[in-house]
């Protein structure tokens, strides 16, 4: 029907369903940004019947446009009111406007037409929106691991392990198979055990490298003198960088894996494609959990010695400030990964305390205790002038005119 839109949510991503012309002035009277839904493969989800073939009429007719939900765009769709299936999990609605209008979308109050009655459409249409936001999401992985240092091919051929060695031709493989599909439009039997086996080289890889996060982790805990401290952020930060980009790959050809299930399961049975996305996408969440508590962890470990860096700065002026820079530096590589991923993660700098300012507050601690603590505070006071001469000339000068202010002659 006329100006009638079809709407489908996942909780990630917006089906735009309907007539070309009214499909475009929806998203633009909303500001939505999207990309093509792939729609005409909803047909092999049809079957056959005259049911099913006016239904198959109805997707030749209609376009498809998908958008990614952010916060903002949630916000956008939530005034339509779509109502949830206890059953998929999937929010649908109708929404018509004014004939002519760019604005004024409102709800329909009415059954809505049969693409969205009708069980294996509204299972293939939430699949292929399954496909979509993973093919977004391997994109964007793309663009991270161009934007690092470190190929993750030369970290991969750098190791000995047989499963990191492995994951370079189960890479290629993937492609291949996804470059095949591109052209063909499905996945066979055929193409299907060229990659079948590839998810255990996957997660062996990805447990590999959250270990090695986990070491690094547990590598910094160890240390309690400040220079090993320094050594061993310092070592970190490239280390961690290598480590995020082979996890990153690793996601990537999982994505790009269940793309594949998805159309091979289209393909040989659509009955079961709902409840194979459901569970691809339970997988899914799993994999991200259990990448944000290793990287989450690793984290919380570097600001902790950044913390005990900057309380022992006053003795490790230049070991200190080198682990507070390596453990934000480590912080924003995480950040950036975590992004990329669609992990939300706040991150939180450590600021360098200054040498000064600490020595400055010793000796203002050490004169809030009164005459009792004046032994304390040439003690104190000695020890900040030896130290300033070896740090620099101006430190020197500044907190030595500091010291004899405030201690005299020492007699």
């Amino acid at each position: 029907m006329d100006n009638e839109i079809q709407l489908i949510s996942d909780g990630d991503g917006l089906a735009v369903i309907g007539n070309p012309t009214d499909v475009d002035r929806f998203l633009v009277s909303e500001g939505l940004a999207s990309q093509d839904l792939g729609l005409e493969r909803l047909k092999s989800a049809v079957g056959t019947g005259a049911v099913v073939a006016q239904a198959g009429s109805e997707i030749a007719a209609d376009s498809g446009r998908w958008v990614k939900l952010t916060r903002e765009s949630a916000q956008s769709v939530e005034k339509y009111g779509l109502r949830k299936s206890s059953k998929t999990g999937l929010s649908t609605g109708v929404v018509k406007g004014p004939k002519g209008q760019i604005r004024g979308f409102i709800e329909v109050v009415k059954a809505p037409r049969s693409l969205l009655t009708n069980p294996a459409i509204l299972a293939g249409a939430a699949g292929i929106m399954a496909q979509v936001a993973m093919q977004q999401s391997m994109a964007e992985i793309t663009d991270y691991l161009a934007t690092i240092d470190e190929k993750v091919d030369d970290v991969l051929r750098a190791q000995k392990d047989t499963a990191l060695a492995r994951m370079i031709g189960v890479g290629l493989v993937i492609e291949e198979t996804m470059s095949i599909r591109e052209k063909r439009g499905r996945v066979d039997e055929i193409m299907w055990s060229k990659v079948q086996t590839a998810p255990t080289t996957i997660a062996e890889t990805q447990v590999y490298a959250l270990r090695q996060l986990d070491a690094l982790a547990e590598k910094m805990e160890r240390k309690t003198d400040m220079g090993d401290l320094a050594a061993t952020a310092k070592e970190a930060e490239s280390a961690v960088r290598e480590w995020l980009a082979v996890l990153a790959r690793c996601f990537q050809l999982q994505d790009a894996i269940a793309v594949l299930e998805l159309d091979r399961v289209l393909d040989a049975s659509p009955e079961e494609l709902d409840g194979h996305r459901s569970g691809l996408k339970d997988a899914r969440q799993d994999r991200l959990e259990r990448i944000t508590l290793s990287t989450e962890r690793l984290v919380a470990r570097m600001n902790a010695a950044a913390d005990s860096a900057n309380a022992k700065v006053l003795l490790n002026p230049a070991a200190s400030p080198a682990v507070v820079r390596s453990s934000n530096r480590v912080s924003a590589s995480v950040h950036d990964f975590h992004g990329r991923l669609g992990i939300e993660s706040g991150r939180q700098s450590s600021e360098e305390r200054r040498w000064t300012d600490a020595a400055a507050e010793a000796m203002d601690k050490v004169l809030e205790a009164g005459e009792e603590g004046v032994d304390a505070a040439w003690r104190v006071g000695s020890e900040t002038l030896d130290l300033a001469g070896s740090v620099t000339d101006k430190l020197s000068s500044e907190l030595a005119g500091r010291a004899r202010r405030w201690f005299g002659d020492g007699k």
